[in-house]
C-alpha cells in the first residue's frame, strides 16, 4: 500500500475537520501482529465477533503507530504524541475512507465473483493483464467488506487496471460494495450452493451476485450460466491459445478460458498470451490440484478452514471427481466443532470422511480416488497433503512470497518515499527461479530488477518481465542481445563504453540507457576516479547513450558505523555528484545493499538495491526467513556395533543405532563438509546429525530414539536451522549455500 494523503486530508475525509496535522500516512492496518515499522501507518480499531481492536492499541503504538482511528473516546490520553480520529463506527469509517479513495481514479476496475474459482481466476486474469498493464489485485483472498477496502486502497498512480474480488453477502451490503469498488467490468465465475443459506431462493441468491455489476459495461460469464446480457465465455473458445494450458482439470480450464477471454478483451496480443499461459499455476494451498500416489488425485485446499470454505472445496472436488470416489481429511485443532463439519460432509455423500488431529500417525490408505485436504492452517496441513504427492524428487524448497513481500517493504520503509528500489535476481534469483521471482518482484512494484549477466535478462524477457533490468557485468559479445531486449548495461572501462557506441551506431540507436559503475574500494569492476572526466567526454559527445543511474558497491556494509564504508559514501558522493553536474538530466545513484539500507540509510541517494536480505538473511529482528530446505526419509535402518556407513568407511558404529537415509546430497547443494556429523538435519524438531560422508544424492543421519517413519518430513533449512547456521556449519555463506541449490529441487511458491 503507498497512500498519499496527510493525516489532516483523512480526518477531513472521515468527518473530523479540527486536525492541522500534515505528517503524511503511507498505508493502513488494522492487525497489529502485522506491523512492522509503525511509522507512517493509520492504525483502525475495527470490532469484531470476538476481538475489539481498541484493545491493540498499545501493542500498535509500542511498535511506532501514532495515528489511530477510534470509535471510543479517551482512548489515547496515556499514549504520548498519538492522535485520533474519533467516528461513530470505525468499519463505516475505512468503507468511507476507501469510497473517497475509489474516486480519485478513472482506469478500469474489474470485479469477481461467483462460487468458485474467483481467486484464482482473479490470479490468472492479473497475470496475463501484466503483459500490457501494470495492474492492482486484490491481495489474497480479501473479498469481505474489510478486504474489498484493504484492496481500494491499493490502487495507485502506477495502475492501469484493477481487479478486485468480491464475496456473495446479503443483497444490500452487495449493494454498498458496489458503490465503494464502482466497477466497470464484471466476471461471474460460477453460480453453485455455496452461501445459499443466506437467502430465500437460488433465485435471490444470483441477484445479489449480480447486484454488484448492475452499472457494469461488460459482464463476463461461462456458458453454463444463461445470462440475458453480457459476454459468454464458451469452454471450446480459444484453442490456439487454451492449447498451451499445462494444469489438467475442467474446472482450471474454465478458469483459464475466463482469464485469456478477459485478457484479450482489454487488448494483449495472442502472441503474448501464448507465451505466458504456460506459465499459469495452481494457487499455493488454494484448491492445488495434484497426481498422488496408487492413482489418487489429491486436493491440497490447506489455507483455511470455515464452513464456507470448506463447502466450495467440496463442491470442487463433486466437479472434478467424475467416477472416482470421493475422501476427504480434515484437520481439526480440536473436537469442539467436529459436529458442524460433519453434517455438511453428510450432505456431499462422500465414500469417506476423517478427522485429522495434531500428532496423529497418518495410516489412510487410498486408491483410484479424488482425495480432498482440508484443515486449519497451524497443523500444516500441506505437509500431509505432500505425503500422497506422487514424488520425482522427495527433496524441495518452500519459497515463502509473503515473507519476501514483508521483507521488501520493511526495508522500504526506512527509505524516503520516493527512494527507489532494485531487487536482483542474479544467478537464479539466489536459487529460487529468476522467472518466478521476477513475476512476483515486478507485481510487487519494485522500480528495476537487476541481473548479473545478459542472458539472464533475456530469459526474463522472454518470460514476460516489463520492468527495466540491469545488467551488472555486460559482456561485449552480449551488446546485441541487450539492444533487441532491451537490457540496460553497466559501464565500467573507456574500452567497453567504446564497444558499446560502435554497435549502438551500427544499429542506429540513440539514447540508449547505460548505468556506470564508480569505484571506490571495492576493486572490482569500475571506473577510477581518474578515468571521470574521459568518461564524461566521451558520453557528452555520443548520443547513442544516455546515463540513467551511477552506483558503486560497498564493502563492509554489514559493519555498523565502519571507517571505511563512511569513506566509501563519501569518495561516491564527491565523484557522482561531479558527473551529475557535467549532465542536464536526471540521474539516480545506487551504493547501499539491504544490510546498507539497515545500517547507512542516510547513504541511500534515489535508489537502493535489495538482494539477499529479501529473503530474510539480513541482521534485522523485523526481516523474516523466506526459504524452507526440506526433504523426507526414503528409508529406515537399525545399525549393529562394528557396522559402517557410507563411502571409505569413515563411521563405524559402536552401539545399536538407527539411521535414516535422506534424498539429498552434495549434487543438491548439500556441502560434503557437513558429513561426519558437521552438519545434520531435524526430524520432529530433534537434531540429526549427519554419519557418514555426504554422497552425491544423499546423506545418512543418526535418528536413534526418535519414533520416525520413511516418508516422514525432513527440515534441512527452516525454523529449527536457520540458513545462517547451515552456513556456518558448512565453513561459507548463505550466498553460497542459495547459489548451489541444484535445479533438480522441486520450488514449491507459497504466500
Amino acid at each position: 500500500m503507498n497512500l498519499k494523503y496527510s493525516f489532516s486530508d483523512i480526518s477531513k475525509i472521515l468527518g473530523e475537520k479540527n486536525s492541522t496535522d500534515t505528517s503524511l500516512i503511507k498505508a493502513i492496518s488494522f492487525d497489529s501482529r502485522k506491523i512492522i515499522s509503525g511509522r507512517s501507518i493509520l492504525f483502525f480499531a475495527l470490532k469484531g465477533n470476538f476481538r475489539d481492536g481498541h484493545d491493540y492499541i498499545k501493542s500498535s503504538y509500542n511498535k511506532g503507530v501514532r495515528f489511530f482511528v477510534v470509535s471510543k473516546p479517551n482512548l489515547l490520553d496515556s499514549f504520548p504524541g498519538a492522535q485520533e480520529i474519533l467516528v461513530e463506527d470505525t468499519l463505516s469509517a475505512l468503507l468511507k475512507l476507501a469510497r473517497y479513495h475509489r474516486d480519485q481514479f478513472n482506469f478500469p476496475i474489474i470485479a469477481i465473483t461467483g462460487s468458485n474459482g474467483k481467486t484464482t481466476t482473479k490470479e490468472w486474469l492479473s497475470k496475463l493483464l501484466s503483459c500490457k498493464f501494470q495492474v492492482t489485485r486484490s491481495p489474497k483472498s480479501y473479498n469481505s467488506a474489510i478486504g474489498i477496502a484493504i484492496s481500494i486502497l491499493e490502487l495507485n498512480e502506477k495502475t492501469n487496471i484493477g481487479i478486485i474480488e468480491v464475496g456473495v453477502s446479503s443483497l444490500n451490503d452487495m449493494k454498498q460494495l458496489r458503490e465503494i469498488i464502482k466497477p466497470t467490468h464484471g466476471i461471474i465465475t460460477s453460480f453453485g450452493s455455496a452461501h445459499r443459506e443466506l437467502f430465500k431462493s437460488a433465485s435471490d441468491h444470483l441477484s445479489a451476485k449480480l447486484e454488484i455489476f448492475k452499472n457494469v459495461e461488460n459482464l463476463f460469464y461461462p456458458e453454463t450460466l444463461k445470462l440475458e446480457k453480457g459476454i459468454v465465455v464458451k469452454q471450446d473458445s480459444n484453442k490456439d491459445i487454451i492449447k498451451h494450458f499445462k494444469l489438467a482439470g475442467d474446472f482450471n480450464k474454465i478458469n483459464a478460458q475466463m482469464a485469456i477471454s478477459v485478457a484479450l478483451f482489454f487488448g494483449v496480443e495472442s502472441n503474448e498470451l501464448k507465451k505466458n499461459v504456460p506459465y499459469i499455476s495452481p494457487l499455493a494451498l488454494r484448491l492445488e490440484t495434484f497426481r498422488g500416489t496408487n492413482n489418487n488425485t489429491i486436493i491440497n485446499d490447506t489455507y483455511s478452514l470455515d464452513i464456507e470454505s470448506l463447502r466450495d472445496s467440496l463442491e470442487y472436488q463433486l466437479f472434478i471427481s467424475k467416477e472416482k470416489k470421493r475422501f476427504a481429511i480434515i484437520g481439526l485443532l480440536d473436537s469442539k466443532h467436529e459436529n458442524k463439519y460433519r453434517l455438511l460432509l453428510d450432505k456431499f455423500k462422500l465414500s469417506q470422511y476423517f478427522f485429522y488431529y495434531n500428532g496423529e500417525k497418518i495410516n489412510y490408505k487410498f486408491e483410484n480416488s479424488n482425495v480432498l485436504i482440508k484443515g486449519n492452517r497451524k497443523l500444516r496441513m500441506e505437509l500431509l497433503a505432500n505425503k500422497f504427492k506422487e514424488k520425482n524428487h522427495q527433496t524441495y524448497l518452500e519459497i515463502n512470497t509473503k515473507a519476501i513481500r514483508n521483507n521488501i517493504n520493511y526495508l522500504k520503509s526506512l527509505l524516503n518515499k520516493d527512494t527507489k528500489i532494485l531487487c536482483m535476481v542474479k544467478a537464479s534469483s539466489y536459487g529460487s527461479d529468476s522467472k518466478t521471482m521476477g513475476h512476483f518482484l515486478q507485481k510487487t512494484g519494485i522500480d528495476y530488477l537487476g541481473v548479473a549477466y545478459s542472458d539472464e535478462g533475456v530469459e526474463l524477457r522472454k518470460n514476460g518481465i516489463k520492468k527495466p533490468i540491469l545488467v551488472m557485468n555486460a559482456e561485449e559479445k552480449t551488446f546485441a542481445d541487450c539492444i533487441e531486449y532491451n537490457l540496460e548495461p553497466a559501464i565500467f572501462s573507456i574500452k567497453q563504453l567504446e564497444s558499446l557506441i560502435k554497435e549502438l551506431i551500427a544499429q542506429g540507436c540513440s539514447n540508449f540507457p547505460i548505468h556506470i559503475k564508480i569505484e571506490t574500494g571495492m576493486n572490482r569492476l569500475g571506473f577510477d576516479k581518474s578515468n571521470i572526466q574521459e568518461l564524461i567526454d566521451i558520453i557528452k559527445t555520443q548520443p547513442e547513450v544516455i546515463i540513467k543511474s551511477i552506483y558503486s558497491h560497498l564493502a563492509e556494509s554489514n559493519i555498523v558505523d565502519s571507517i571505511f564504508t563512511k569513506k566509501q559514501i563519501n569518495s561516491f558522493n564527491n565523484i557522482s555528484m561531479f558527473m551529475m553536474n557535467n549532465f542536464s538530466h536526471k540521474i539516480d545513484r545506487h551504493i547501499l545493499n539491504s544490510e546498507g539500507v539497515k545500517n547507512y540509510t542516510e547513504a541511500q541517494f534515489e535508489m537502493v538495491r535489495l538482494g539477499i536480505g529479501m529473503y530474510g538473511v539480513c541482521g534485522s529482528e523485523n526481516i523474516q526467513p523466506a526459504i524452507t530446505w526440506l526433504s523426507s526419509i526414503s528409508q529406515i535402518k537399525t545399525i549393529t556395533p562394528s557396522e559402517s556407513i557410507g563411502y571409505n568407511r569413515s563411521f563405524v558404529a559402536k552401539k545399536n543405532m538407527t539411521i535414516a537415509i535422506i534424498p539429498v546430497g552434495y549434487a543438491d547443494g548439500f556441502k560434503r563438509i557437513l558429513g561426519n556429523s558437521n552438519g545434520g538435519v531435524f526430524i520432529q524438531n530433534k537434531f540429526c546429525p549427519t554419519l557418514g560422508e555426504v554422497c552425491m544424492d544423499m546423506i545418512m543421519v543418526d535418528i536413534t530414539g526418535i519414533d520416525a517413519e520413511e516418508g516422514e518430513t525432513v527440515e534441512i533449512i527452516g525454523k529449527n536451522q536457520t540458513i545462517i547456521s547451515f552456513s556456518k556449519k558448512a565453513n561459507t555463506i548463505p550466498y553460497e549455500i542459495m547459489t548451489s541449490f541444484s535445479q533438480r529441487i522441486h520450488r514449491i511458491y507459497i504466500d
